[in-house]
């Protein structure tokens, strides 16, 4: 028995992860849950799994059964910490910087990682790893692209690694060109052609930066260096990753585009267990794979950029999407507004002095979100 804590209960990995629990009840349950503040919902799916511990963002359920209850950012520090059982594992569904600290403390209550929250290894990636070893925990991905190059490199010798080929879908605008972009609405962003996901990495997905969070991921992950991790625009999301070797062999992972296949196997790793109804028929299937340009997707470039940077530059980059991604969704600012803040504030030499740690990546996002919101008018 595997004994979860799932925090971001209610989003579209949440939930997910939530059917697989419910397929699969001699194998996992539910200890702890998080949720949002869609409070019908909570009631139904906290009755239905029944967790011992609770934490909610701001109101309450009334249930027919009395769980501990915690509220706020500081309850979800106190889920993450909660510790009851072997086997315990902690997925992190959260989005934004808020996912980082309650992976931190669920590290150190020895929980195993299944990670969906990117931002946790962009802003933090050395720490997170360093963590991750001195507490002889796992820490396993759930994104798609990261789930299919674990697969592919399972059982190989990570030195005859030639490049991580990660593949992009090309978001909502991938048929327009640049000059279209300029007054694209936020309900088309939201349309993306593949996938079913939440309203920020959507958007994330629409300008390219959640790809380039995927290149930072990886780099964490795998422990490969940056000028080994490409990128390649492939629109079906059939083939969620590739491992290409040094005799020029090409491994990839082929699979419907469906989030239970990765959350499943981040769960079972290394196990390909039962999944009902998720055979990809390949009768008739047709494959493009083109060239990612950064020219059409800045963001991209600026990933790679912050990577030689480092340190507190990892945070820079990443609030400042978080507050600009904020800032399109509320109406304050054009879609290519978006990049145009990112590049500012990673350019920004002022950076520089502040160390990389826990407590400065935590302050420093916190600082420039502000900033942001404050200056384009957000709350």
């Amino acid at each position: 028995m595997k004994y979860l804590y799932i925090v971001g209960a209610l989003g579209s990995i949440g939930t997910q992860t939530l059917d697989i629990v419910r397929n699969n009840k001699d194998e996992f349950k539910v200890v702890g849950m998080a949720v949002g503040s869609n409070l019908a919902l909570a009631k139904e799916l906290i009755e239905e799994f029944k967790p011992e511990v609770v934490c909610y963002r701001n109101n309450k359920c009334d249930l027919s059964y009395s769980p501990i209850e915690y509220f706020g950012d500081e309850g979800l520090l106190k889920l993450a910490s909660y510790h009851k059982y072997d086997n315990e594992v902690f997925v992190n569904a959260l989005v934004g910087i808020s996912g980082l600290l309650p992976t931190v403390y669920a590290i150190k209550s020895k929980k195993d990682i299944a990670l969906a929250n990117k931002e946790t290894l962009v802003v933090a990636g050395d720490l997170i790893k360093a963590l991750v070893k001195e507490y002889n925990v796992s820490l396993t991905p759930i994104d798609s692209e990261h789930s299919a190059i674990l697969q592919c490199i399972h059982g190989e010798n990570k030195s005859e690694i030639k490049r991580l080929i990660i593949t992009a879908s090309g978001g909502s605008f991938r048929n327009k060109k640049r000059e279209e972009l300029e007054n694209v609405t936020k309900a088309d962003a939201l349309k993306h052609p593949n996938w079913s996901m939440g309203s920020k990495i959507t958007i994330d997905s629409a300008t390219m930066m959640n790809k380039g969070f995927e290149v930072i991921e990886a780099h964490y992950l795998f422990d490969i260096p940056y000028e080994k991790i490409d990128t390649i625009l492939h629109p079906e999301s059939i083939v969620h990753s590739m491992v290409e070797y040094n005799d020029g062999s090409i491994k990839a992972q082929i699979g419907a585009s469906d989030m239970h296949i990765p959350i499943q196997y981040a769960l079972r790793y290394p196990s390909h267990n039962n999944l009902d109804g998720k055979s990809l028929n390949l009768i008739g299937l047709n494959l493009n794979f083109m060239e990612l340009s950064t020219l059409r997707y800045p963001c991209l470039k600026y990933a790679y950029m912050v990577a030689k940077k480092g340190g507190i530059y990892y945070a820079v980059l990443n609030a400042a999407n978080e507050a600009a991604v904020y800032l399109f969704l509320n109406d304050k600012i054009k879609f290519l507004d978006i990049e145009r803040i990112i590049y500012s504030e990673i350019s920004n030499d002022e950076y520089k002095s502040i160390s990389y740690n826990l407590e400065n990546i935590i302050d420093i996002s916190k600082k420039i979100i502000d900033k942001l919101v404050v200056r384009y008018g957000g709350k």
